[in-house]
Formats: structure tokens, C-alpha cells, sequence
């Protein structure tokens, strides 16, 4: 049952407001994927008539948007430090990249909600925003990334900023392209548990993304070497 609404007349009474959606949508996230919150439970959880959460939020998918920036955000708050500890600054370039590799890996399966966002980022999250939420979130994005190529180029220096940039774009989208694939359906979870070979091929979520993000990082090492050989 939802709370009689009262419009929030002032900034700071509608941020307050906003912040309420987003905490229980986070909320809600830390219970069950991406793909099962809906807006009418979220209405419910927050208190609100759907048609109010609309005056805050256009859309579900906005909603979802907005936590994902966040939670790249704070992903990304802590990395350095991460990075600091798991990196040893006097080893050669493709060890450093490799320990990098398993940092990230490390520090983006602790944050289930992350990598199930960013899963469906492009292929739902993006489709029902307007352009200027679409934009504001592309922008968020992009501050990220740089970022991330940042933090990166830190303990590579190596790596070219144009490469680390390509770098930093791919490992977003490769953590959900994994992760996906290491969350499977029941049913693929059924042919699993009674088919030992084809259990024998499923994905486990931080080996397979370290090893994709070593392969990607050896790779634009050794193209920068031998550019620089030329």
C-alpha cells in the first residue's frame, strides 16, 4: 500500500526524494538481478504511486542508470588503492599487466551489482531514456572511463593513453559480456549438473575475465613495443 503522495516543493525536498527511489532500488538490487526489478515493485518498496516515482525518475531503466554511474563510481574510488597493493611496480610490463588483469578481476567480481549492470547497460538499460538522460549518463560514462584508464596507465606506464583508454572501454564491456555467460539459465544450469563435459566448460566469472583482460593488455603491450622498435 502506497503513502498518500506530497509533492516536494523545494531542491533539497525533491533530492531527498530521489535519493529514497534510489536507495531502495539499490536495495532491491542487492536481493535480485537486473532483469527483476520492476517499476511497479519499486513503486511499492519506495512507497509511492508509480505515477509519482515518474515525477522523479522517467523511467525504470533511468533509475537503474543512475546506480550503475554510482556504483562504477565507488568501484573506481577504491581501485587505486587496489591497484597499489595487487601491482609490483618493479616487474616488467607484461607482468604488470597481467597482475593488473587479476586486480580488476578480483575487485569487479566482489561487486555483483556492478557487473550485472553494466550486462545490461547497452542492451536494456539504454532503451527506454530520453536523450537527455541518455546523454548524461553517456557523459558519466565516458568520466569513468577515463578514470579507470588512468588508474591503469599508473601502473603501465607503457601503455599509451590512447591504448589505455581502449583498454579501460573494453573491460567494461567485457565484464558483461562474461558475466552473463557465467550466470547461465536454470536450464543451461540443469544440462550442467547432469552432463559432467558440457559441465566441464562453464565459465567461472573471475578466471575467464582475468584471463580476457591479460590477453587484451599483452596484446596492446605488444603492439606498442613493436611500433617502438620501428
Amino acid at each position: 500500500m502506497t503513502t498518500p503522495f506530497q509533492r516536494a516543493r523545494s531542491e533539497p525536498q525533491r533530492a531527498l526524494r530521489r535519493q529514497a527511489i534510489l536507495g531502495t532500488a539499490a536495495a532491491m538490487l542487492s536481493e535480485m538481478p537486473v532483469a527483476e526489478v520492476s517499476l511497479n515493485a519499486l513503486s511499492r518498496r519506495v512507497g509511492l504511486a508509480k505515477s509519482n516515482v515518474l515525477r522523479y525518475f522517467e523511467s525504470r531503466e533511468a533509475v537503474l542508470l543512475e546506480l550503475l554511474d554510482t556504483a562504477c563510481h565507488e568501484w573506481l574510488a577504491r581501485l587505486g588503492a587496489d591497484l597499489h597493493r595487487g601491482v609490483d611496480v618493479r616487474a616488467e610490463p607484461m607482468l604488470r599487466g597481467d597482475q593488473v588483469a587479476a586486480v580488476l578481476a578480483a575487485t569487479l567480481t566482489e561487486r555483483p551489482v556492478l557487473c550485472d549492470l553494466v550486462n545490461a547497460q547497452a542492451s536494456v538499460l539504454e532503451r527506454n531514456v530520453s536523450a537527455q538522460v541518455a546523454a548524461e549518463h553517456k557523459r558519466a560514462s565516458h568520466a569513468n572511463t577515463a578514470v579507470l584508464a588512468r588508474l591503469v596507465r599508473e601502473q603501465i606506464p607503457e601503455l599509451g593513453e590512447y591504448d589505455a583508454l581502449r583498454f579501460a572501454g573494453a573491460t567494461l564491456m567485457t565484464t558483461g559480456a562474461v558475466w552473463i555467460h557465467a550466470h547461465p539459465s536454470q536450464a543451461m544450469i540443469a544440462a550442467y549438473e547432469a552432463d559432467p563435459d558440457l559441465a566441464a566448460t562453464r565459465l567461472d566469472f573471475i578466471d575467464a575475465l582475468r584471463q580476457t583482460l591479460e590477453v587484451l593488455l599483452s596484446g596492446l603491450l605488444a603492439r606498442m613495443a613493436r611500433t617502438d622498435s620501428v
